[in-house]
């Protein structure tokens, strides 16, 4: 299903945005001491504040200003709060969230219109490899979503190829709900075991956390990894728990859709003007129709581009694009700006590799140094010098590189909270 909204003229659209932007605005004054500070600090007039084109009025909100004034950004009493989430303080200390009665239901609501756009419907049976504990709100909206379209989910959680092949083989799930490089295990527990991959019940798996596709929109490393064993669809789904919105591919594979009555969307430079359309920037979001902790003109730290020209699938809403990298992740090095993301599509081109991680520090001369640790089958000169050839070719400069084991690995990505592997540690100052 197509929720009519997303079939409207843009311009109505954008008409709708705007009546959700008002409310919002005239909520927030009222209700959230942040946002009360900030807007009279800055001599805000909010009646100024009536088209999409006027946002840029309004200061930015970053995320240290959360991580700083987490309790002053909460708009109800805490009686009102139903459910706690936290971010996963991947660039950071951890925010705080919670959620009203009225914000679950907007966040079920979402996360149904983002399953049914990658074409989930209640005849599926979705498989949830993802934890749904320690407060990680993306679990819960999955799961709420799923019940919302009135598919029946599978709550296996995170982890165990035995326990997910298992179920798949006795309840027949249609999709997965997966970080995309643990379905490599997947893959490769099937072929130990001698499970027939394509012979399953699987069609499709809805892809968290790591890119599926490159900025032109083809096919990752990772997933022509993936596709080379297992003929399966992959749709990539971009979301945080600060925006409590998800951009879901359609059937056309052409970036994540919007949905206009949740979210509004800007990409800024470094400087917080607009970039031009088409062009890279910082994902700022402003949500619409939140209770608990609304936010305004919030700079997500994801550098992306949208794509504005009409999809083949109907829908009149713009799409997010994959993500470059995040801004605080930029890294200089030999001469060259680079991101994390680009390091992992090399090496997850080869197949000797099962895992990476990627440490970034500085140097005594203030430099940043890049060093990759890895889980490899081969760990022979020939496949280093391979390794470089591909790095040279392709970033234009050649990291560091250690051979560790897999245990050593897995002790270095999971965090504190063991919610979310950290593939990325940045010790720089």
């Amino acid at each position: 299903m197509t929720p009519q909204v997303e079939t409207y003229d843009p311009l109505k659209i954008k008409a709708i945005q705007e009546e959700k932007l008002r409310a919002q605005l005239s909520y927030v004054a009222q209700h959230s001491p942040f946002y009360k500070k900030r807007f009279k600090e800055a001599g805000i007039a909010l009646d100024s504040i009536q088209k999409l084109e006027d946002l840029v009025q309004l200061p930015v909100t970053t995320k240290r200003d959360l991580q700083q004034n987490n309790n002053d950004f909460f708009c109800v009493d805490p009686i009102d709060i139903i459910d706690y989430a936290s971010t996963s303080g991947t660039t950071g200390t951890p925010v705080n969230f919670g959620m009203t009665d009225k914000d679950l239901d907007r966040l079920a609501f979402n996360e149904a219109q983002s399953f049914s756009c990658a074409g989930i419907q209640k005849n599926d049976i979705v498989q949830l490899m993802t934890t749904m504990d320690r407060r990680f709100m993306a679990g819960l909206a999955y799961f709420l979503g799923i019940r919302k379209l009135g598919a029946a989910i599978i709550r296996t959680g995170a982890g165990i190829p035995a326990l997910q092949w298992e179920s798949i083989l006795n309840n027949k799930p249609t999709y997965l709900i997966a970080v995309p490089s643990f379905l490599l295990k997947m893959i490769d527990y099937a072929e130990k075991n001698n499970i027939d991959l394509n012979a399953s019940s699987v069609k499709a798996a809805i892809c968290i956390g790591e890119p599926l596709r490159n900025q032109d929109l083809s096919p990752s490393e990772l997933a022509k990894r993936i596709n080379a064993k297992w003929n399966i669809k992959l749709y990539s789904t971009y979301a945080s728990t600060e925006m409590s919105t998800a951009f879901t591919e359609c059937e056309y594979q052409r970036g994540g859709h919007a949905h206009p009555e949740l979210i509004i969307t800007e990409v800024l430079d470094a400087e917080n003007n607009p970039v031009k359309k088409g062009e890279v920037g910082e994902l700022t979001i402003t949500t619409l129709g939140i209770e608990a902790l609304p936010l305004v003109r919030f700079k997500t730290g994801d550098l992306v581009k949208i794509d504005y020209s009409p999809c083949e699938c109907g829908r009149n809403t713009y799409r997010v694009g994959p993500v470059l990298g995040r801004a605080q992740q930029m890294i200089k090095y030999k001469g060259t700006t680079l991101y994390p993301p680009a390091i992992h599509n090399v090496l997850n081109g080869f197949n000797e590799v099962s895992e990476h991680l990627i440490m970034l520090q500085t140097t005594n001369i203030g430099t940043d140094e890049v060093i990759v640790k890895m889980a490899s089958k081969d760990t022979s000169e020939a496949f280093v010098d391979k390794l470089k050839e591909q790095f040279q070719a392709r970033l234009r400069v050649v990291p560091q590189m250690e051979f560790i084991s897999p245990e050593e690995l897995n002790k270095l990505v999971l965090s504190s909270n063991g919610r979310k592997p950290k593939w990325v540690i940045d010790l720089r100052g």
